[in-house]
């Protein structure tokens, strides 16, 4: 992969979390009844960033977990024969809850819809809303992202990397292009 271009520094990362956090108490007339669930991976450090947001603006403690939907995957066989499964970790009951689900980039919907998936073998919330860093478009299913930080267009040929401080020892959003086979 070759790096097309730097979209985003950690600074407009936390600019743009820190806006999302807003819109989700705005949109929701406060925090009662909301919980946050990342999605493994760059979700979670994400949604945690937007957690610090809410609860330092609203004096508040929102319930915070992860999911990994690696098993409610529709493209599980064709990832690998042997799969890494990290574990989900929601210890609060998600009925009733307004749920944010968080992740990094909004692509196709397919993401999306594993982890709607997983969250109603958990329970049945109230409402799901969908918190990403960046939209990029081409979805193949009627999902949208509730609240965005950027909609970026792009390519097929391109990918955006998301890059966070937990996961890869820094924070940035990059444009990059699949070397030609």
């Amino acid at each position: 992969m070759k790096e097309k271009a730097r979209i985003m520094s950690k600074e407009d990362i936390f600019r743009s979390l820190k806006r999302i956090a807003h819109e989700i108490i705005e949109f929701n007339h406060g925090v009662e009844g909301l919980a946050i669930l990342g999605i493994r991976r760059r979700g979670v450090p994400l949604g945690k960033v937007i957690k610090e947001f809410i609860d330092k603006t609203e004096n508040s403690d929102v319930p915070f977990g992860i999911i990994d939907i690696t098993l409610y995957r529709d493209d599980l066989s064709t990832l690998s024969s042997k799969p890494k499964v990290n574990s989900t970790e929601i210890d609060f009951d998600l009925n009733n809850k307004l749920v944010i689900l968080v992740d990094d980039v909004l692509y196709t919907g397919r993401t999306t819809r594993a982890a709607l998936d997983e969250i109603m073998d958990y329970g049945r919330p109230r409402s799901i809303q969908t918190a990403v860093l960046i939209d990029r478009g081409h979805r193949e299913l009627p999902i949208m992202a509730n609240f965005a930080g950027k909609v970026i267009p792009t390519k097929k040929t391109e990918v955006i990397e998301v890059k966070t401080e937990e996961t890869d020892g820094r924070w940035e959003v990059l444009i990059v292009e699949k070397e030609k086979k």
